[in-house]
């Protein structure tokens, strides 16, 4: 398991440089029938798409949104190195929940004793 974080320690580290800043798949699709415009230093998008109902969400302006630490590029690689250990966080703890639930009702039966018979239906 610590050889899988490190793997992917070692990936969000360096291979987040490598990333595309063109629009994945699903923004590129959302985005049909439009055209971007830059427009007072922002981009605005004119026609027809889905994307145009879109709206930011409540975390857009958070010190990690866009992969980036406060909007830093060249930091890319750290935000995706603090992304992958807040998801191995929450596996841990996760884990560690589940391990005592288990633990507890192991403990909650006594030695010698058997466990109660299924109901039959």
């Amino acid at each position: 398991m610590f050889g899988f974080a490190a793997v992917a320690l070692l990936v969000a580290g360096v291979l987040s440089y490598a990333a595309s800043s063109h629009p994945d798949g699903l923004d590129a699709t959302t985005q049909r029938g439009c055209t971007v415009v830059e427009v007072g230093g922002a981009e605005e998008l004119r026609g027809e798409c889905i994307a145009r109902n879109a709206r930011d969400h409540a975390l857009a302006h958070s010190p990690l949104a866009d992969y980036t630490v406060d909007g830093d590029d060249r930091l890319t690689g750290i935000a995706g190195v603090l992304g992958v250990a807040a998801a191995f966080a929450a596996l841990f703890a996760v884990v560690r929940v589940i391990r005592a639930g288990n633990s507890r009702r192991a403990t909650s039966i006594s030695p010698g004793s058997s466990l109660p018979e299924p109901e039959s239906t």
